[in-house]
């Protein structure tokens, strides 16, 4: 089975008008899920906010504190002027991260096999007391935290695909050697981090892998890199439990970005993250939803994406059995 969580409060996430990350996104990815017949195939759920205690395991106190006191006295950002926020944001976050822990729930107690997390805002920019790049707290760090002290899942990978490198994430973990973080993303570009020589720091070192991607690089280039470099490290890591940082912005119509994916590099990558999941995880694949700016080519991708979760499915339990 393949679950789908939402979370009622993404909608209320304000950013201002003329924002790239706006509510029109996520209806933009539900409507496609819909007409597409792909909603049939998935078991849906609505999360409720995140217990703090869960958020507290990555971010400290005072971050989440100073995000919540800024956003209820009225202020358009926090931390940095990339992180649009409206009166109800704080709301959406815990709501966005209380759908990712659900979604592992569900996985890790067997009742789904994979899971596609459709929230906003996204997360993978969040540092630990940094929130930017329209991003507040971190939803795969929080998810993978989860995944390990609560569910016994001891060694977790996270594959963010995003066009734009996830330095939150690579900062929560580049000195833990049990999360394996491995990143595709268009550089040089935001947030100006990713570079190849960024491999972890102290006993992490080796367990982030980095595959910058020239501008203008599109499926040939994206889909070499991770078959010939990130599948094998991932298959040399063994995770008990493979997260999907999914962003779709890298794809050809999205105004964010310089590369020229298509919904077919989405496809391949989403299978081969499965096939993944199946030889090490028991199938467990958590998947967040991360950017994407064009609302077609977002609405597009994440149909790739979500076809990819439901039919490599019935192949692996063909291969099974």
């Amino acid at each position: 089975m393949v679950g789908l969580v939402t979370s009622p409060t993404s909608h209320l996430h304000d950013t201002g008008p003329g924002h790239p990350e706006r509510p029109a996104r996520l209806r933009a990815v539900l409507e496609r899920l819909d007409s597409s017949g792909l909603m049939g195939e998935l078991q849906r759920e609505s999360a409720s906010p995140a217990d703090r205690a869960a958020i507290l395991a990555v971010h400290p106190k005072v971050f989440l504190d100073r995000i919540e006191e800024r956003i209820t006295r009225g202020d358009s950002w926090v931390d940095s002027p990339d992180a649009n926020v409206g009166p109800h944001s704080f709301e959406a976050a815990l709501g966005a991260a209380g759908a990712a822990l659900l979604g592992l729930t569900r996985i890790a107690e067997g009742s789904w096999r994979r899971a596609f997390v459709a929230v906003r805002p996204p997360g993978h920019h969040a540092e630990e007391s940094l929130a930017m790049g329209f991003c507040l707290v971190n939803h795969a760090a929080i998810a993978a935290r989860a995944a390990q002290r609560q569910h016994g899942l001891a060694r977790v990978a996270i594959v963010d695909f995003d066009v734009h490198h996830g330095n939150g994430t690579q900062h929560i973990f580049e000195r833990d050697p049990t999360v394996f973080y491995a990143s595709l993303h268009q550089f040089p570009h935001y947030p100006g981090t990713g570079a190849a020589n960024e491999r972890g720091l102290g006993d992490g070192e080796g367990t982030t892998l980095n595959c910058p991607m020239a501008p203008g690089s599109g499926d040939r280039d994206w889909l070499r890199a991770f078959d010939e470099i990130v599948l094998p490290a991932l298959d040399a890591f063994r995770p008990d439990l493979v997260i999907a940082s999914a962003g779709f912005d890298a794809h050809r119509l999205d105004p964010l970005s310089d590369t020229v994916l298509t919904e077919a590099a989405y496809t391949h990558m989403s299978r081969a993250l499965v096939q993944l999941a199946e030889r090490h995880a028991a199938g467990r694949l958590l998947s967040l939803l991360e950017g994407g700016y064009s609302l077609e080519g977002l609405a597009l991708s994440a149909e790739a994406h979500v076809a990819a979760l439901v039919s490599a499915g019935y192949s692996a339990a063909r291969a099974e059995s």
